[in-house]
């Protein structure tokens, strides 16, 4: 099987890359940018802009399936500037239309767990997305992206999978995404800000969303076309994110809590059934192991 991972130089995209490789699979990878972290995963990436349809000309078309991992996806940096998430519905768009041009009939989709808003449920299952809750443009992305990922199934065949993704951290991130940035913060003694005294999401190690990418793409067959929340299954506080942070970098750094930021997601935990029962997707990293895993993979990866 020929694999095509878009946003092979992100983080989650290192990684499956990385995973695949090792098990002696044949990836091509796809990004603007190479990959800062893995040699081998960058030698095995093609360095296109997928705003640019015509550069994906230059990529094999003997694909068996894509994971359409790339998209800007900070979500409040989308509301500051919501031209990204335009950008994030084209090269959705584009990725289509390869997969339409050359005959390839397998997509998994990266979406989110954006798209339920903020309707405040205990445990939030896969039917409970609906357009009246999008909360930012970066959720209007992942809604459109879903939409037209249903639209080339029925009008031209191509089966999909979607893939719901929640707060995934781990290695391979040095972003302004809350980990890395936590981490970089406490290190340096830093002030933190917190958005959101009660907000309380589902984290999820980054072991664990490869794991789930990997089941879906070896039960392909048997679970196509249905969406599929992937998380932990728990809520972890962003406060007690801070607070574990500064434990294990033992820091001094003050915290400021605020109010939540505009078009963010306030309360999301996962109910995660459906996917365990199409393809026996089964998270093992809690948010307390995770988090010292994710420090210690810092400590000797990043620079002090």
């Amino acid at each position: 099987m020929k694999i095509l991972v878009t946003g092979a130089s992100g983080t989650i995209g290192t990684r499956l890359c990385e995973l695949l490789l090792q098990d002696g699979e044949d990836v091509i990878g796809v990004d603007r940018v190479p990959n800062a972290w893995l040699s081998n995963v960058d030698a095995i990436t093609k360095q296109i802009d997928l705003l640019h349809s015509e550069e994906m000309e230059a990529l094999p078309n003997d694909i068996d399936i894509i994971v359409h991992l790339a998209a800007n996806a900070r979500v409040y940096e989308l509301v500051e500037h919501p031209g990204r998430a335009l950008e994030n519905m084209v090269t959705t768009f584009h990725v289509l239309e390869f997969a339409r041009k050359h005959d390839i009939k397998k997509i998994i989709f990266s979406s989110s767990r954006e798209v339920y808003g903020n309707r405040k449920a205990d445990r939030y299952t896969e039917d409970m997305a609906h357009i009246e809750e999008c909360e930012s443009p970066y959720t209007a992305s992942k809604i459109a992206g879903e939409a037209l990922v249903e639209a080339y199934r029925r009008c031209y065949d191509i089966d999909n999978i979607i893939l719901r993704f929640s707060n995934v951290y781990g290695m391979y991130d040095n972003s302004v995404r809350v980990v890395p940035l936590f981490f970089r913060q406490t290190r340096a003694n830093e002030k933190l800000t917190v958005f959101g005294k009660e907000k309380c999401l589902d984290f999820t190690y980054i072991d664990d969303t490869v794991s789930g990418i990997r089941k879906a793409m070896e039960k392909f067959d048997d679970a196509k076309n249905e969406v599929y929340n992937i998380a932990f299954g728990e809520g972890t506080t962003i406060v007690r994110l801070a607070e574990r942070m500064k434990e294990l970098t033992g820091s001094t750094s003050d915290m400021n809590v605020q109010k939540s930021r505009r078009g963010e997601v306030t309360n999301y935990i996962a109910n995660i059934e459906k996917a365990h029962k199409a393809f026996g997707y089964e998270p093992t990293v809690s948010f307390e192991e995770g988090i010292e895993k994710t420090v210690k993979w810092y400590k000797e990866n990043t620079e002090s």
